[in-house]
Order: C-alpha cells, then sequence, then structure tokens
C-alpha cells in the first residue's frame, strides 16, 4: 500500500470510530411525570423527587431527560396527557396522586408506572396486590386517607364539644365517597356533626365555605385529596377571614397558615418512588417490587394561627406536635 492511501485509510477509520462509538451508546432514558394539579402546585414535590433520582444514580440534563405533563386541576385531561407520554415512548410515567396513576396505568401495558397515592392502591385498584403489584405497576402509598379520623380526633381536641365540623372533598376524585364515609362514620364516633360539600374541579371554594358556614360550623376539614393543593392559598385565606380552625392532609399547609395537620411524611414518599423509578430504568421488572408504605408520620400545629383564632390547645395535644410552626 502507498504511503498515500495507508494515511487516508488511516484517517478514514480515525473519523469512523468515534461515530460508530456515539452510535453505540445508548439513548438518555425519559421520565415522564404525569401530574393532575399545576407546575407551581406541584413544585414543592419536584426537589424529593430529583433526589430519589440522584440516590439512583441518575440525574436531569446529565444522564436523564424529564418531560412534565400537567392537568391544571382538570382530571379529565388526564387520559390525553397520558397518552402524550405514552406516544413520547417514555422509559418511566411517574404519576403524582392516584387520578394520574389511573390515567397512565389505563394508557399503557407495556411502559412501566411509577405512582405515588395517598390512597389504598389494592382498593383503587392500581395494583394486584402490595407485596405482588403484578403488571406493570408499582409505587408508593402513604395511606393518608386510613387516618382520617386520627386526623378528626386531633381537631375535635382544640374546638368547642358542640360544634359542628365541616368538610370539603373533591368531585371526580376516585376516593371521594371512601372518604366522605370514613369522616362520618369517625365524626359520628366522636360525637360530631359533620356536613359535607362538594367542591368542582373549578374550584367554588367560596360558595362551599359559605354554605357550611350556614351550618354552624366550627372547623374546616378538608379531604386527603391532592386535587386541594391546587387551592392551597385559597384555603388559608378562607381560614382566616371566616376565622375557622382547619384541618390538612399534609404540613405545608400548617407552614403556609393552617391551624393542624397529621399525615405521612409526603417528600419521603415522592423521594421513594423516584429511586424505585431509577430501579427501573437499571432493569428491575415492577413486578419485582413491591408497593412500599410510608412509615413516618407527622402532626404539624401552627402557633401563630392557633393565636390568631383565640384557641387553647391542650397541653396533651400539643405534646404530640412533631412539627411546631411558631
Amino acid at each position: 500500500m502507498r504511503r498515500r492511501d495507508f494515511i487516508q485509510a488511516a484517517g478514514g477509520a480515525a473519523i469512523a470510530w468515534p461515530l460508530a462509538a456515539a452510535a453505540q451508546q445508548k439513548p438518555t432514558p425519559v421520565i415522564g411525570m404525569l401530574h393532575s394539579q399545576t407546575q407551581e402546585s406541584e413544585a414543592t414535590r419536584l426537589p424529593a423527587m430529583l433526589q430519589g433520582l440522584r440516590d439512583a444514580g441518575f440525574e436531569h440534563g446529565r444522564n436523564l431527560t424529564i418531560e412534565h405533563r400537567y392537568a391544571d386541576g382538570h382530571n379529565d385531561r388526564l387520559p390525553a396527557l397520558a397518552a402524550e407520554l405514552v406516544k413520547r415512548q417514555v422509559n418511566v410515567i411517574f404519576a403524582s396522586t392516584t387520578p394520574p396513576a389511573h390515567a397512565a396505568k389505563a394508557a399503557t401495558a407495556t411502559i412501566p408506572v411509577v405512582f405515588v397515592t395517598g390512597a389504598d392502591p389494592v382498593e383503587v385498584g392500581l395494583v394486584a396486590s402490595l407485596n405482588r403489584p403484578g403488571a406493570n405497576v408499582t409505587g408508593v402509598t402513604f395511606l393518608v386517607n386510613k387516618i382520617i379520623a386520627k386526623r378528626l380526633e386531633l381537631l375535635s381536641a382544640v374546638i368547642p364539644a358542640g360544634a359542628p365540623i365541616g368538610m370539603l372533598a373533591a368531585q371526580g376524585n376516585p376516593n371521594t365517597d371512601g372518604d366522605i364515609r370514613d369522616a362520618l362514620a369517625a365524626a359520628k364516633e366522636l360525637g360530631r356533626t359533620m356536613h359535607v360539600v362538594k367542591v368542582s374541579p373549578r374550584g367554588e371554594l367560596d360558595e362551599a365555605v359559605v354554605t357550611l358556614l350556614q351550618h354552624k360550623v366550627g372547623a374546616l376539614f378538608v379531604a386527603p385529596q391532592g386535587d386541594f393543593r391546587i387551592w392551597q392559598k385559597q384555603l388559608i385565606a378562607l381560614g382566616e377571614r371566616h376565622a375557622l380552625p382547619t384541618s390538612f392532609p399534609a404540613s405545608y399547609y400548617v407552614a403556609a397558615g393552617g391551624l393542624m395537620s397529621y399525615g405521612p411524611d409526603q417528600m419521603e414518599s415522592y423521594r421513594e418512588a423516584a429511586i424505585y423509578a431509577g430501579r427501573i430504568l437499571k432493569g428491575e421488572k415492577p413486578t419485582d417490587l413491591p408497593v412500599v408504605q410510608s412509615a413516618k408520620f407527622e402532626f404539624a400545629i401552627n402557633l401563630k394561627t392557633t393565636k390568631a383564632l383565640g384557641l387553647a390547645i391542650p397541653p396533651s395535644i400539643l405534646a404530640l406536635a412533631t412539627n411546631v410552626v411558631e
């Protein structure tokens, strides 16, 4: 071979080698995040999810791409948004709360779905069992719907004995009927009258609270449903305006000015679910990953709100608080 031909052949091989190597590199995996709420209301959970992915060895922009789809409080949009993620051929769908999980499960039988839900995923039809989820779906449940009675007990301890309690529940949420049933049963056990108003996805909260006030309710109990995250500021403002003690399912409401909350550490649940998503990206199958049950709960009280309402929190109740907002 002539020297010039050899140099040309060697140069061509040098160019071809990196191209071949690049062609053999795996494409960056994609997680599709499916939300029932707005980007603003979901922002508090994103750091926990990103931390879970980092714990599993993945980082957005480095070796992972994350795409978000938001229903903006309209659950009827979720099936179309789930279909978009399926068409995008994402590697995993991360479903934030129960309605997105249902939409994702209905949209695909092959793409793995990792959910975070406050409901019992067996009761709502997401998995066959906690230990053996089956199919392509698994995730984390913090079973916030199972502690309604405890929340009502804590709220009842700080309001007058004869005061009725008003409950807000979301129309169209698959957990609503069960939550109302459990709340009414718990209120009866406590000797309390409870009045319930369902709120539409458009959030007619002012009218709902006025309706409850007509029944002379002495406190406001917000159902443990993700739908209400989009209305957090409005809920807090209504409680302040009408001097109503409020009970919420998560501590971020209390940090924003609500009176009290009792529930799981939802940030930890999102971190755990993101770790599951990372494990699936590494090759594990959803069928081999049992549903995780959250075991970390917190009771939060806002002392500033307590003072503004003129309430006296019994020392026995205050001693139970794991998170006191000054």
